[in-house]
């Protein structure tokens, strides 16, 4: 790759970034939370790629950046309110901004006059519209330059003394100095000086370094506002000093120093500052550090597992090297899976713009509240929440949320609630979205299902029904429309969690409002679990699905025909699953009185039991995908080395859970006597337990 590709590569990355942060930044503006820096911030996104953009020559993306920033300047100067629609044609331009963007990328060309209705409206919002046809003695933004009878009695000027150090790489940013200068020229009478900064050797001079400084001397009728706008494309990069040396006209000596304001230092600069640096590494070496730290945790744990075997324990100094290795080892590991991590404030960002969209096109009142959005998660998580989090909020707004009349009329206020939030429990990160809607209505999902077969009775609890949103091709819409209706939403929210290693529960409470619950793996690197013994294999159990484990008596384990073994445990029946008979592993003990029962949660809501010969102990095992390396295998997630250097498979809980056909729950209606005949180790039912 030459130069110039990874210029351009670094200015995509560059550009992917700032419009992660513009459409947030927008979206306060709508809110009126924090709209001064938010609109400063989004001027200087669509400054540095418009820009930027010019050095490659994509002129219909600069043409376009250039009227964006432009109202973007007017909303900073207050000559336009950030009102709802002038809001919504900005996160609009936004997204046809990033189409471009995407375009020069891919160097494909969008269709001719693909943004032209967003330049228009940009345009007629700027008044550059207007200034195409209308005489320049109308533009209303322009001032009337006061007759040389009048220039008496106007205002008298003021007087500004700027000192602006720009950084060093201006120019491979883009921006020059004769733009700027000419510009400060229209706002009134200006002297530029300038001065050499700090010069290296001769041999060390870089022709695009910037080592001059500016000062400037300007009288103008502008307050400094206006001046201070023009350096918006060094915001936080340079120092900018503006100092008022009062009217023009006034015969007054030069003042003592002021406090100059510095767009690059704190109050109180004198003192030392802290500059935080960063750098920016492509997520494939990233991906490729996060495998070199697995294999060198396992090779620990191995090293750790010799050392056993050799040593005897008889080396006590050894044995302490071997554990600071391990602890080291486990430093890195959360070192790296740092440097991964990423708030979800990314994805949270871009909900408000959703809510207000689909509040528009239902005609109710919403209002979205966000918490715990710098929560942080592994990059590659964090890019598979959006679609899941889009259709849970379209589920919550057009089947939860009332219309205003019916929510009064209900005791409730007008406006629907949406509740958006992330946190971390358990090891886990947890994203949850409610609302304080209807709830489910369980007798006509109930009946749609069966309506079209996807269940073969109507005898399910409340979390069976529940789960039933997410059967493919089931939906309660009256009909299908640009929001719902289709069946899919929810299918791919359960699809794209149980991809990601999560699961999703609901919780739902008719006419007070539904919840869900996201439960999924802080990274897909790593995992917690817990090693157990099935014959002579091994296999992992994710920490997070376990509930408990037991040893049960023989008089807990009953047998049901078409069903199988089930395990009575304070008064619930919990169907067990042999994983010797799952996998065909002869020399397991089998029988779940000789061995242990591990009860885990499935996605579903409900528990199964995992029948097994011992428990290893709990370990952090590094992932290694089977289908990247094998094939898709049913019942396991994945595979991890462990310490003894052998393979272990990952289960997969709610995998094997889908092919049992016992409920959660077993209630004594379900349960006759013909279905109870005893079974080798167990005893049958009695009517006696349901008394």
């Amino acid at each position: 790759m030459d130069e110039l590709e990874q210029l351009k590569e670094s200015y995509f990355e560059d550009c992917r970034e700032l419009l992660g942060d513009l459409e947030g930044n927008l979206n306060a503006l709508a809110d009126d939370a924090g709209a001064g820096g938010a609109l400063d911030a989004a001027f200087r996104a669509i400054h540095s790629i418009k820009g930027n953009g010019g050095i490659f020559g994509f002129r219909r993306l600069v043409a376009f950046a250039h009227a964006f920033e432009t109202v973007l300047a007017r909303l900073r100067a207050g000559r336009l309110q950030a009102d709802p629609p002038v809001v919504a044609l900005l996160l609009r331009a936004g997204d046809v901004l990033t189409d471009l963007l995407r375009a020069a990328e891919t160097q494909q060309e969008l269709p001719e006059g693909y943004e032209s209705a967003t330049l228009a409206a940009l345009e007629a919002e700027s008044g550059q519209a207007a200034a195409k046809t209308e005489p320049a003695t109308a533009r209303p933004t322009a001032p009337k330059r006061p007759r040389s009878a009048d220039r008496a009695k106007a205002a008298p000027k003021r007087h500004y003394r700027i000192a602006f150090s720009p950084p060093a790489d201006l120019l491979k940013q883009g921006n020059e100095p004769q733009p700027l200068v000419r510009e400060l020229r229209k706002l009134g009478a200006l002297t530029v000086t300038a001065d050499l900064a700090a010069l290296p050797a001769l041999a060390d001079l870089d022709p695009v370094r910037t080592y001059l400084r500016w000062s400037f001397d300007i009288k103008t009728d502008h307050e400094a506002s206006a001046i201070r706008e023009l350096f918006a494309f060094a915001a936080g990069e340079a120092d900018l000093a503006i100092e008022d040396l009062a009217p023009a006209d006034a015969a007054t000596p030069a003042p003592a120093k002021a406090p100059a304001e510095r767009s690059a230092e704190p109050a109180g600069a004198g003192d030392a500052v802290a500059v935080v640096s960063s750098i920016r590494v492509q997520l494939d070496k990233m991906d490729k550090l996060v495998n070199l730290v697995g294999e060198l945790v396992i090779s620990q744990s191995m090293l750790a597992e010799r050392l056993k075997s050799v040593a005897g324990g008889r080396s006590p100094e050894l044995r302490r090297s071997v554990e600071d290795l391990a602890q080291h080892a486990r430093n890195l590991q959360e070192g790296i899976m740092a440097m991964r991590a990423q708030p979800v404030k990314s994805v949270f960002a871009r909900m408000p713009r959703l809510v207000r969209e689909l509040a528009a096109e239902t005609g109710k009142k919403l209002n979205l509240q966000i918490s715990g959005e710098d929560t942080e998660i592994d990059k590659t998580v964090i890019e598979q929440l959006y679609d899941p989090i889009t259709h849970m909020i379209r589920n919550a707004i057009d089947h939860g949320i009332e219309m205003p009349d019916e929510r009064v009329a209900q005791g409730k206020p007008a406006e629907g609630l949406i509740r958006l939030s992330a946190g971390h429990a358990g090891g886990r990160i947890v994203i949850q979205v409610a609302d304080d809607g209807r709830g489910i209505d369980r007798q006509r999902l109930l009946r749609r299902a069966v309506e079209r077969n996807l269940v073969a009775g109507d005898s399910l609890t409340d979390e069976q029904i529940d789960n039933l949103i997410f059967l493919p091709g089931l939906s309660t819409a009256s009909g299908v429309s640009n929001i719902s209706g289709r069946g899919v939403g929810m299918d791919v929210v359960r699809r794209n969690v149980e991809r990601l290693g999560g699961r999703v529960t609901i919780r739902s409470v008719p006419g007070t409002g539904c919840s869900f619950h996201l439960a999924l793996p802080l990274t897909l690197a790593v995992l917690d679990g817990m090693v157990v013994r099935v014959g002579s294999e091994m296999y992992v159990v994710p920490l997070a699905n376990i509930v408990e484990s037991l040893r049960p008596a023989a008089r807990q384990v009953h047998a049901l025909v078409g069903v199988g073994d089930v395990l009575s445990v304070r008064g619930a029946y919990v169907p067990l699953l042999h994983l010797d008979r799952q996998f065909g592993i002869r020399d397991a003990a089998g029988d779940p009185t000789r061995g242990l029962v591990m009860l885990v949660d499935t996605d579903a809501g409900s528990q199964i039991g995992l029948v097994v010969d011992d428990i290893i102990g709990q370990q952090q095992v590094v992932i290694k995908s089977l289908e990247t390396n094998f094939r898709s295998i049913r019942g396991i997630a994945a595979a991890t080395i462990l310490g003894n250097g052998r393979v272990a498979l990952i289960l997969d809980v709610s995998s094997l859970s889908q092919g049992m056909s016992a409920p959660a729950r077993l209630e004594p209606a379900v349960v006759g006597s013909a279905h109870l005949p005893a079974a080798a180790g167990g005893t049958p039912f009695t009517p006696e337990e349901y008394r």
